[in-house]
Parts: structure tokens; C-alpha cells; sequence
């Protein structure tokens, strides 16, 4: 039996909290907590409210946690393998300006936003799918009010041994799309899952958008469908259109959940981070929609399994889906952002670092809260997003902003545009076209990423969804909206060793000093030289992993250090899951899956998507 995972519905990527004893933690505590569903032992599962009410059991939490460690034993306890420790105020100090550093002030003179000169060679949708991928390993490297509290105005590196003890993951590293999945439909009524709303049946729910009437009403929403026309299943369920549809009621969610602005836009899935920008919520969609598929597609080519009964068949689909994410994961995904040859040296030699030595499977911090977090370089502060926000932009507006892309999802700001229906679900002329973020030989420059460097986009320095609590104090709302601070700062905080004791343990040529330097402003390398940070000697790992795919992979990839904590970390978690496509007996690979209507194996991410009936 698969294991089962749990529902983080309200919790926001990238979110923080304040010292226990503020009143500002006793409010974003209110709005942090998992609001819509306590958690009962109730036959060792998680229950809705109602249901643990009924049962007459006492709400108690059930761990899910896993293990934070550091990857290096060698490096936690020695003083020189992290940034200094004596003058915390003074290092704090260089560690924000060199985030102001990093993050752009403004678009390069007479630069064109559609024609950035910044482009890597990767297809944009490899950001938004480490997003979705750190989602479904990781969750709570930035909630724990004990541990993780980079607004301090005290702050000082933690005791590696504490934050070990007091950190953990809310998500289990294993690539098992609990993220996705939860602790899965309900098979016994009595015994009703967390996840129980999410299903219909076997299949997951997918929302509709937003349409316009037939003609001869008036068009109140702007723009023209997105192919296939008749296909309107192109976003999240959202609250208000499933108690409209009579699947849930307002009573199955808590007060304070119901108080909240958004309430009704709110999706119910199993990680809301997962609903923080658009692109990724369409992501999310298609893995709601594959899932599906998936069952159709066993119904037909498998059908022993419908003689065994929903439950067999439902484990199959999950089957068949976890194994084709998780081979695409390593085969499209890594070997796209990595440096090439690492993602088959650690296949075929295994993990050289990532050693669990008969321990429980961990995820390492160095990844998590440095290494993984490449990603933020290559977002973008424009998108061609469709036909109605982006080319040929004759329709709404030119391209999609970075801010509108957090503004039409559930946890977003006010709705710019006044169309009918928007406060519930996702109007339809924001459906995404992916063929526009998956072309790897496209001619045209903004359907790439930017390049992994240490060089971030304009919006990232002023945060849409972060920092916004007017009962904040400026300086704390400062931190939370520069995401370059926020990264930086996590990493002095929870102990990260640096750059180049990182590659001293991976046996990587460290970075030399005229590497650091260059490419680099006056400015940024007056950071770099400052003597109270001794950035030169011992950089920040999160900075210095982005540097090495800077200087020595030209921003195309990460760089052998970056690969490797990498790579290491995911084939090192499927490795060691009993249950991944990487031990099954015989092996497992697309050939043994489900294929596509012209019968092709599903061996990229465009045929994943293409898998659910809409065009990549």
C-alpha cells in the first residue's frame, strides 16, 4: 500500500513567521495554521472537522514529519566551514547589502522587456516545475517560529544539533506527490480521509473557468479561447464553485478560514503553495488532469484492474503517475538544469555524499535552503503567457507581468480586472499556452528562463504576496518582499556552510577570487571584499552556487557543485523509497507506461502535458 501524505491547505510558499512572543506571530500564526482541517486519530488517519467531531474523538496532531540534516557531518561543528559568527549584526549587515546587490534595480537601458538579453536556454516551465518539485519534497524551512525566524532584530546563526532536533519537513522527500494526491480519496465512510473532497471517486476535481455567455449576451471578459475551445477544466476547484456544486459547505471549513477575504477563491488542494502564482497553479492542473487520464487510460489498456475493485484501480493510477513524474523528474527535468553527465554518473554510480548508512532518509538543508533555490534566478519579469497576454498582444495586453501572474490565483491580491465570476474561479482567457514555455529550440527570446546567475529579476527586490500585514513594522516588511534578504538571511540563520567548504567535501575546485569578481559591478564586488564578511573566503552557498553556474556553465545550467548537492539529494530520495520507478523489479521506464494516442512513450514534459488532451 502506497504511503499516504497529508493536506497543507493553507500554507503560502515562501512564507514567514514572527518570534512566538510578538503579537505579530500570535496573528500570522491565525492565518498560518491549517485552517480548514484538523487532524484526528482516528484508525491512524486524518479526518475533516465534522468527521472528527462525530467520531467523539479529541483532535490530536498526527506526524508526518521527516528529517532537516545537514549533508556533511564533518562541516557542522567546525567554525571555519561557516559564515562568522562573532559580529552577527556586522555580517547581517553585508549579507543585505549583497541581496540588494543581486536583485536588479531596473530593466538595462533601452533594453526591450520582450527581447531581454539575459536568456538562458531554458524553457521557462523548468522554473515553475522546480517550484511544484521543491513543493512536493519540502515544507516548513521557513515556518517555524523557533527556528526559521529570519525578522529578528537579534538574529544569530542557530546550533546546527538544535536545528536538527526542532526542524522538520512536512513533506515526505520522496517524489510521491503528496502534494498532489494527500492521504488520497475515501474508500471506507467511515473512515474519511483529509483529502475526501479532492476526489470525485478515483478521479481528482478539476475546476472550470470562467466563460462568457453565448452571443448575444455582452463579452464581459476580454480575449479569445484558449484551444481546445470546448475545454474549459483548466483550473484549480476552487471553494466557492464547490459549494455551488454542493460538493462542501461553508460549514465544512473553519471561522477563521470563512472570515478570509479570498475564502471563496481559495483551492482546495493539497499544498496551497501550489496556488501562489499562475503559472504554477496550471501546473498544478496538469497533474489533476493526468492523474485522470491516467485512470482512463488503465480502465482501457488494464483492465484486469477493473475487475479488482476502485480501490486496486486508484492504486494503479497513482502508481502509473507517481513513476512517469519521478522518471521525467530525473530524465527531462535534471538533465535539463544540471550539468551534464552528473544526473547518469550518480544513476549509474550512485549517490557519492547523500549517504543515509542505514538511517531514515533526510533532506539535506544545503539543498533546501541553498542549492534548490537556483530557481529564483530564473524567474522572469514577463511571460508571453498566451494569445491574450503575450503574442501576437492584440487582445488584452502584451505580455503577462510578474505581478498579474500572483494576482488571478486564489491567494492573490484584488482582482485588477472587474470580471463576473473572477472572485471564484480562474477567468478563461487566463488559460495558459504551454507550447509557449516548453520549446527548447524556440526563436523567440522571452520563452526562455533567465539564466541561473546571481543576477535576479526587478520584481523579486518588492514581493507582491509577501510583506503586505500593515500591522508589520517596515523593517520586517522589507525583509519578507526582497526575496534575495529572505534567502541570504535563512541560510546565516539555520548554520548553511559555506561555498567552498561545500566543495572541499564534494572534492570540486572551489571558485577562485577572480571568478567571484567576475562579471560583477563595483558595488557588488565592494560586498564581496568587505573584511567584516569575508565573502571572498567564505561565501554564502546559496550565492556561491549561483556564481559557479555563472562563471563556470554561462548560466545554462547549474555547475558541478550545484549538480551534484542536487542531483544527489532526488536520486538519492528515490533511491532509497522502496516504492519509486528506480526499484522495481526489472526496472521501469515510459515504455511500461501509459503512451500517448499515437502511441509514443511520455518521455518529456510537453508529452505529459499533451497526455491530457491539451496542446505543448
Amino acid at each position: 500500500m502506497p504511503r499516504k501524505g497529508q493536506v497543507l491547505t493553507d500554507i503560502s510558499h515562501g512564507a514567514h513567521v514572527i518570534e512566538d512572543a510578538s503579537q505579530q506571530a500570535a496573528k500570522l500564526a491565525e492565518t498560518r495554521e491549517d485552517l480548514t482541517l484538523k487532524r484526528a486519530a482516528v484508525a491512524g488517519i486524518t479526518v475533516p472537522i465534522a468527521a472528527a467531531e462525530s467520531a467523539a474523538v479529541q483532535p490530536e496532531e498526527i506526524s508526518f514529519e521527516t528529517p532537516f540534516d545537514y549533508l556533511f557531518p564533518a562541516l557542522k561543528t567546525d567554525p571555519a566551514a561557516h559564515l562568522p559568527t562573532a559580529n552577527p549584526a556586522g555580517i547581517i549587515a553585508v549579507l543585505i547589502a549583497l541581496g540588494d546587490e543581486m536583485v536588479e534595480s531596473s530593466l538595462a537601458a533601452g533594453e526591450d522587456p520582450l527581447q531581454p538579453t539575459n536568456n538562458s536556454t531554458i524553457p521557462p516551465v523548468y522554473t515553475y516545475w522546480g517550484q511544484f518539485i521543491d513543493h512536493d519534497l519540502t515544507a516548513n524551512t521557513d515556518r517555524d517560529s523557533a527556528v526559521s525566524d529570519i525578522t529578528s532584530p537579534t538574529l544569530v546563526p542557530l546550533d546546527v544539533n538544535f536545528v536538527v532536533d526542532k526542524l522538520k519537513n512536512l513533506r515526505q522527500p520522496t517524489l510521491n506527490l503528496d502534494s498532489v494526491y494527500g492521504d488520497g480519496p475515501t474508500f471506507d465512510p467511515a473512515s474519511p480521509t483529509q483529502a475526501a473532497n479532492f476526489y470525485n471517486g478515483i478521479k481528482l476535481r478539476v475546476g472550470t473557468v470562467a466563460n462568457n455567455p453565448p452571443p448575444p449576451a455582452a463579452q464581459a471578459i476580454p480575449g479569445v479561447l484558449i484551444p481546445p475551445d470546448t475545454d474549459m477544466e483548466r483550473d484549480l476547484p476552487r471553494i466557492g464553485a464547490l459549494i455551488e456544486q454542493n460538493v462542501v459547505t461553508e460549514n465544512d471549513f473553519s471561522p477563521e478560514l470563512r472570515a478570509k477575504s479570498n475564502f471563496r477563491q481559495l483551492a482546495l488542494i493539497a499544498d496551497g503553495r501550489n496556488d501562489e502564482n499562475l503559472i504554477v497553479a496550471q501546473f498544478h492542473t496538469v497533474f489533476l488532469r493526468f492523474h485522470n487520464a491516467i485512470v482512463d487510460w488503465v480502465k482501457t489498456n488494464e483492465p484486469e484492474f477493473n475487475k479488482k475493485g476502485d480501490a486496486k484501480l486508484f492504486e494503479r493510477a497513482q502508481q502509473l503517475t507517481r513513476w512517469h513524474y519521478q522518471w521525467l523528474v530525473v530524465n527531462d527535468y535534471l538533465k535539463t538544469v544540471t550539468l551534464a553527465g552528473i544526473v547518469d554518473k550518480v544513476l549509474l554510480g550512485g549517490p557519492k555524499h547523500y549517504k543515509l548508512n542505514g538511517r531514515e532518509p533526510f533532506m539535506p538543508l544545503e539543498f533546501s535552503v541553498a542549492a534548490f533555490r537556483f530557481g529564483h534566478t530564473m524567474v522572469r519579469a514577463t511571460y508571453d503567457f498566451n494569445r491574450n497576454f503575450g503574442r501576437p498582444g492584440t487582445n488584452v495586453i502584451p505580455n503577462a507581468t510578474f505581478d498579474l501572474l500572483f494576482a488571478f490565483t486564489g491567494n492573490g491580491a484584488p482582482n485588477p480586472f472587474p470580471i463576473p465570476g473572477w472572485t471564484e474561479v480562474l477567468p478563461f482567457n487566463w488559460i495558459i499556452e504551454w507550447d509557449r514555455f516548453i520549446d527548447k529550440g524556440s526563436s523567440i527570446a522571452d520563452h526562455f528562463a533567465r539564466k541561473i546567475d546571481t543576477r535576479l529579476a526587478v520584481p523579486l527586490k518588492d514581493m507582491l504576496n509577501m510583506g503586505n500585514d500593515p500591522a508589520l513594522e517596515p523593517r520586517v516588511r522589507l525583509i519578507l518582499k526582497h526575496l534575495a534578504r529572505r534567502n541570504l538571511l535563512r541560510g546565516y540563520l539555520l548554520n548553511i556552510p559555506t561555498g567552498q567548504s561545500v566543495a572541499q567535501a564534494m572534492g570540486v575546485a572551489p571558485l577562485t577570487t577572480d571568478e567571484l569578481h567576475k562579471g560583477n559591478s563595483a558595488a557588488l564586488n565592494a560586498v564581496l571584499d568587505n573584511v567584516e564578511g569575508d565573502f571572498l573566503q567564505r561565501t554564502p552557498l546559496w550565492y556561491y552556487v549561483l556564481k559557479e553556474a555563472e562563471v563556470r556553465a554561462n548560466g545554462n545550467s547549474l555547475g558541478e557543485l550545484g549538480s551534484r548537492i542536487v542531483c544527489e539529494t532526488i536520486i538519492g530520495q528515490l533511491l532509497s523509497d522502496p516504492e519509486s520507478y528506480l526499484n522495481q523489479k526489472g526496472g521501469w521506464d515510459p515504455s511500461r507506461g501509459a503512451k500517448l494516442a499515437n502511441g509514443d512513450p511520455i518521455v518529456t514534459i510537453g508529452d505529459f502535458i499533451r497526455f491530457t488532451g491539451v496542446p505543448a
